[in-house]
């Protein structure tokens, strides 16, 4: 990458990359040069080669167990909403980054690691994950999207209880009320993620890029407009060497040659 960062890991495997957040001995807490990090290694990911990321936090204990509340405590008002504004537009940034991104949430993913990981499109986490927005037993909101995206999420009476009580929940809960799509032991998480990153990087990358786009985009509008982007983007996947690649193997009677990754455009 040509970076050197203190607090952030990459790596690119062939198709797939993996951001760690390394800040193991403060549990991954997110302070501001945390935050300059994750938004520089954004920057440097090879969009050509890399179809899908991972992002996970270093050790076993902790995701991101929060935003750096030792830095927090002593903002003013302005330098507050300052903080909560270089959360918030790198967390944008992750949500709509052109390609998927996976959060494999390996124990505490509180505050603005519960936020962190609803920036991503996919969560999965292991069975020791804890989630929660204990920001108002902090006398703060939930200030990096969580008062947002987790109503959209998991829904807004939920939303509204997870946020109001400031109670952590823990994998199963997750998994029940819908903020995680599945939960494995420890030692198998970050294999699960590898595995779902690799398979999407399979697919056509124009294909899996538009669908994202159309999906966020059209979450944001009536339905009207909605599927006039869902139609824009259908219509974008024609003629690249994607479609007419895989709808000719899907429609080559014979199929007995070795399908071919799909090359990115």
């Amino acid at each position: 990458m040509g970076v050197e960062m203190d607090y952030i890991l990459y790596e690119q495997k062939n198709d797939y990359a993996i951001i760690t957040v390394n800040r193991e001995k403060a549990l991954n807490a997110l302070n501001s040069q945390v935050l300059d990090e994750l938004s520089a290694v954004l920057d440097g990911v090879n969009l050509d080669q890399v179809r899908c990321l991972i992002v996970t936090g270093a050790g076993e204990k902790s995701f991101v167990a929060g935003a750096d509340i030792g830095e927090m405590s002593t903002l003013t008002k302005a330098e507050g909403e300052a903080f909560g504004k270089k959360g918030n537009d790198v967390f944008r940034r992750l949500e709509t980054f052109p390609i998927p991104v996976i959060a494999a949430v390996g124990g505490f993913a509180l505050g603005g690691g519960c936020e962190l990981a609803m920036s991503c499109d996919i969560r999965i986490c292991s069975d020791n994950a804890v989630f929660g927005q204990p920001e108002v037993g902090l006398g703060i909101t939930p200030g990096f999207g969580g008062t947002q995206r987790l109503a959209r999420i998991v829904g807004v009476g939920m939303a509204k209880q997870m946020i109001y009580t400031a109670r952590n929940i823990k994998a199963d809960e997750a998994l029940r009320i819908g903020l995680v799509n599945a939960v494995y032991a420890k030692e198998e998480l970050l294999p699960a993620a590898e595995k779902m990153a690799a398979g999407i990087a399979k697919n056509a990358p124009i294909a899996v890029r538009n669908c994202k786009k159309a999906i966020n985009e059209g979450l944001d509008v009536d339905m009207d407009a909605a599927v006039a982007i869902e139609e824009k983007l259908f219509g974008d996947c024609f003629e690249t060497e994607d479609q007419k690649y895989g709808m000719a193997f899907f429609l080559d009677k014979n199929k007995e040659k070795v399908k071919e990754p799909f090359q990115n455009c």
